[in-house]
C-alpha cells in the first residue's frame, strides 16, 4: 500500500502541474469560452458535437481538473489513514483538498461570469497553492520511508524571515504576472529591460502593468539570490536547507529567462508555458522550505548552528 500511496502522490502532483500549465494554455490561446457558458457540461451536450480547436483545449483542460479531482481526494483519504499520525498530514490533506474545490469553483466562475482577468488571476492563484500543497505532501510521504533526511533541522530567525517573506512575496509577483497575463500586457514593452527604445519609462496603463511585474521580479531574483548565498555560506551542514535555496535560485533564474525571451519571441506559446511551469516549480520548493522551517526546534545564532550540527554527527 506504501508504494501505491507513492505512486499516487507523484501521478497526482503531476496530474495538477497539467492542470496548471492547461490553465494557462486556454488564457494564452483564448480558449476560455471554448464550452460556452455551460458548466461542467460543454456547449450544453456531455460530448460536444462541434470540435473546435478552442473547444478541445478547453475541454481537455476540464477533463484534467476532473481527474486531478478524483486523485486529490484519494491521495487526501490514503493519506490521512495511513500517515495521519505525522504532523503535517492531516493539516496538508485538508489544504489540498479545500483549495481543489476553491480551484473548481473558481474555474467555473470564469466560465459563468466570463473571461474578468481578477477571476481568472485569483483562479490560477488558487491553483498555484492547491499544487504546492499535493507537492508537500508527496514529498512527507517519501520523508516518512526516510529516502532523505529533513529532520532535526537548527535555522536562526534570519534565515526564517527570509524563506517566510521570500515565499510571500512570490505569492505576490505571481499576481503581478496574472495581471500581466490577463491585461493582454505581454508584450506592452517590446524591448529589455527599459520598456521600449522610444520611450524607456511607461507612460500608459499596459506598460505600467508590465514594467511593474519586472521590478517584482528582479526583487524576488535579488532576494533568492541573497538568501541562497546565506544558506551556502551558514547551512552546508544541513543540506536540505542549502539545496533548497540552490534549487529555487536556479528555477528563479530560469523564470527569469524564460520571461525575457517572452518578450523577445514575441509571447510564444513555450516561453509562456515555461514561464508558468518555473514560477509554478518555485512556489513549491519555496513552500517546502516554509514547512522546514516550521520544523526548526530553535532559533539559535549561525555561529551556533554549525557547532551544534556537528556536536550531533560526533554523537
Amino acid at each position: 500500500m506504501q508504494r501505491f500511496i507513492k505512486w499516487l502522490a507523484v501521478i497526482t502532483s503531476l496530474d495538477l502541474l497539467f492542470v496548471l500549465l492547461g490553465g494557462a494554455l486556454v488564457t494564452k490561446t483564448g480558449s476560455g469560452q471554448g464550452c460556452g457558458k455551460s458548466w461542467p457540461l460543454c456547449n450544453g451536450e456531455l460530448v460536444p458535437s462541434n470540435l473546435s480547436m478552442e473547444t478541445i483545449i478547453e475541454l481537455s483542460h476540464r477533463l484534467t481538473s476532473g481527474s486531478a479531482g478524483i486523485l486529490v481526494t484519494l491521495l487526501c483519504i490514503l493519506s490521512w489513514k495511513y500517515y495521519g499520525q505525522v504532523r503535517e498530514t492531516k493539516a496538508l490533506a485538508i489544504l489540498s483538498f479545500a483549495f481543489l474545490i476553491a480551484q473548481a469553483l473558481m474555474g467555473a466562475a470564469a466560465v459563468v461570469w466570463g473571461q474578468v482577468p481578477a477571476v481568472l488571476a485569483i483562479h490560477f492563484g488558487i491553483s498555484l497553492i492547491s499544487f504546492a500543497a499535493v507537492i508537500l505532501l508527496t514529498l512527507l510521504i517519501f520523508e516518512i520511508d526516510k529516502k532523505f533526511d529533513a529532520h532535526s533541522l537548527v535555522i536562526d530567525k534570519k534565515m526564517k524571515f527570509h524563506i517566510y517573506g521570500v515565499t510571500i512575496y512570490s505569492y505576490l509577483v505571481v499576481y503581478t504576472g496574472a495581471l500581466v497575463r490577463h491585461e493582454h500586457a505581454s508584450l506592452a514593452c517590446p524591448s529589455f529591460p527599459l520598456c521600449s527604445k522610444n520611450s524607456p519609462l511607461p507612460i500608459q496603463f499596459h506598460e505600467w502593468v508590465q514594467m511593474g511585474h519586472r521590478i517584482a521580479a528582479l526583487l524576488i531574483f535579488a532576494w533568492i539570490l541573497y538568501a541562497m548565498l546565506i544558506a551556502i555560506k551558514h547551512y552546508k551542514q544541513q543540506p536540505v536547507i542549502c539545496y533548497g535555496w540552490i534549487t529555487a535560485f536556479i528555477l528563479v533564474t530560469c523564470q527569469a529567462i524564460a520571461g525575457i525571451l517572452v518578450v523577445y519571441t514575441e509571447a510564444s506559446l513555450t516561453m509562456s508555458l515555461l514561464h508558468s511551469l518555473f514560477i509554478s516549480c518555485l512556489f513549491a520548493v519555496l513552500c517546502y522550505l516554509v514547512m522546514l522551517g516550521t520544523r526548526s526546534k530553535t532559533n539559535m545564532k549561525k555561529t551556533e548552528i554549525n557547532h551544534t550540527t556537528k556536536q550531533t554527527k560526533l554523537s
